[in-house]
């Protein structure tokens, strides 16, 4: 295309191109934006490599003029602007996320990437965003970099879920590289591969405030007994090479142990282990955090779980223990919280992986990038399925606010018209059925799109992970329940001002074509 536009001497002319999708995600009333500081990075590096032209000398036609390969060595993003929404912000269908301004050539150039930036992004932060408010206050850890697209999909996973709600991460690289807390657990292959306490080279561990080392072996094993009757379990029903692997995994990590309890039997095995070794370490001055179920019928187990920690709590007097962390997995997705929720569970921190990195109920978001306007000329494209008409010329948009600082409706008018304001009342138009229409008496306005780039640089502060995550916490607020409700939510208006529906009405109409019946 790049080449065709330069052959027909188009590379001088001005284009602006959107950015948007149609539909919000996951059955949906809402989405999260996510991936702008990526995009300006890329535009910051946007140029052809000697070996990048090279390579194109090898597949384009061998008629393809050299002067076009010095256009391309040519190229960087000094003539391109773009505007678009802060990251992080909610966004609704036909809004642009971006708009992209400069030579029609370069900007079609990166449609691609720019798409590709934005809809895994913003459809992994809008699906984490539903994983929190199914979760409500519960702690809530990505475990997905095993079940991801590779790991440039793991990395994107784990930031934008960050940015979505999620507390924390197993991905140790997007930790160090995004400063996103890193959390986690042994694997079941740590438990099975013990098979009993001699396999234990290291029995010592030194109290917490110091001291000679105890044997600590030793002290689990006198406790084992008076667990195990406290919780009514015979201690021949618990697994020893179960015990070893708490034990040697408690020596390492004394003030983080954290037990992976069903490897063989959670009620009967699991959880007297993590007790005894969990009150030896109490014993020397420190606090286990708890425990991880990863199959099983998890609110059963995790109230069952819940009364044995207060039964030993009581035994033992001890009433934090009462209070440890109970961490489920187990594959879960947004509608197994909803599930818990309804059946009520001991649940405090919960590890999602597949359903949210690979965003199972919908694997794409369905970004698009339309021209709509060229020198200053409003383009439009048509189409039978209404969904696919675009919306023409360059596009103010608002987000008009209630007087209680919930959002009311987006508003996009053509740029010379008079902003809209809470002085005045609006008129706001569906932008293809005539009879939906309403005025809105702002509150507040807010203008959505600022200039990120132009003259090849960056023009707006980039805030951090941590600042764009708490953005959209915010943003989230202003909207009601009821179109963030998991089942049958409202939808959110998206509207069109007076001037611009006409506007489109009569370039629909300019060209269309006309039929004729015989």
């Amino acid at each position: 295309m790049a080449y065709a536009y330069w052959k027909s001497e188009k590379r001088h002319e001005i284009a602006v191109f959107d950015l948007f999708f149609r539909k919000n995600p996951f059955k949906g009333e809402f989405t999260l934006f996510a991936g702008l500081e990526e995009c300006l990075k890329y535009l910051q590096n946007f140029r052809f490599s000697d070996s990048d032209i090279n390579y194109l000398r090898t597949i384009l036609p061998p008629s393809v003029e050299e002067e076009f390969y010095d256009y391309l060595g040519s190229l960087d993003a000094s003539e391109v602007s773009l505007y678009a929404v802060p990251e992080g912000t909610v966004v609704f269908p036909r809004v642009p996320l971006v708009t992209v301004e400069g030579p029609l050539p370069v900007v079609q150039l990166m449609e691609t990437t720019l798409l590709n930036l934005i809809n895994y992004a913003s459809l992994v932060a809008t699906n984490a965003a539903r994983f929190r408010m199914a979760a409500g206050k519960k702690q809530l850890l990505e475990f997905g970099l095993r079940r991801a697209q590779g790991p440039d999909g793991a990395l994107s996973a784990s930031r934008y879920c960050y940015i979505g709600g999620f507390d924390g991460t197993s991905n140790v690289l997007a930790g160090k590289m995004f400063d996103i807390p890193v959390r986690g657990t042994h694997a079941h292959a740590f438990v099975t591969s013990y098979v009993g306490l001699q396999d234990l080279k290291n029995r010592m561990l030194t109290p917490l405030d110091g001291g000679s080392p105890v044997d600590f072996v030793s002290a689990c094993i006198d406790l084992r007994e008076e667990v195990c009757k406290t919780l009514d379990v015979l201690h021949e029903e618990t697994k020893q090479s179960e015990l070893t692997a708490f034990i040697a995994y408690a020596t390492a990590f004394p003030k983080g142990f954290l037990a992976l309890v069903d490897t063989y039997d959670v009620l009967r095995s699991g959880i007297p282990n993590f007790c005894t070794v969990a009150l030896a370490l109490h014993r020397l001055g420190y606090k286990a955090i708890g425990i991880r179920l990863d199959s099983g019928d998890l609110a059963y187990l995790s109230k069952a779980v819940r009364q044995y920690f207060r039964k030993i709590a009581d035994r033992f007097e001890v009433p934090s223990m009462a209070n440890f962390t109970i961490v489920a997995s187990n594959d879960i997705n947004e509608d197994t919280l909803h599930s818990l929720n309804q059946q009520g569970h001991e649940i405090d921190s919960f590890g999602i992986g597949t359903h949210l990195v690979t965003c199972q109920r919908q694997p794409a978001l369905g970004c698009v990038f339309k021209l709509v306007e060229v020198n200053k000329q409003a383009r439009i494209k048509l189409s039978q399925d209404m969904d696919k008409v675009t919306l023409p010329g360059k596009k103010s948009i608002y987000r008009l606010y209630s007087h209680e600082g919930h959002a009311l409706i987006d508003l996009m008018q053509r740029p010379h018209e008079q902003p809209p304001d809470n002085e005045r009342r609006v008129l706001c138009r569906h932008p293809f059925e005539e009879s939906k229409r309403a005025y809105v008496s702002p509150g507040s306005v807010q203008l959505l799109q600022k200039l990120y780039w132009t003259k090849g640089e960056i023009q707006e502060y980039l805030p951090s992970l941590k600042e764009i995550r708490e953005r959209a916490i915010q943003s989230l607020a202003t909207l009601r329940e009821d179109h963030k409700r998991a089942l049958n939510p409202t939808p959110y208006k998206v509207a069109v001002s007076a001037d611009l529906y006409q506007f489109l009405h009569d370039m629909w109409l300019d060209n269309a074509p006309i039929g004729e019946l015989s």
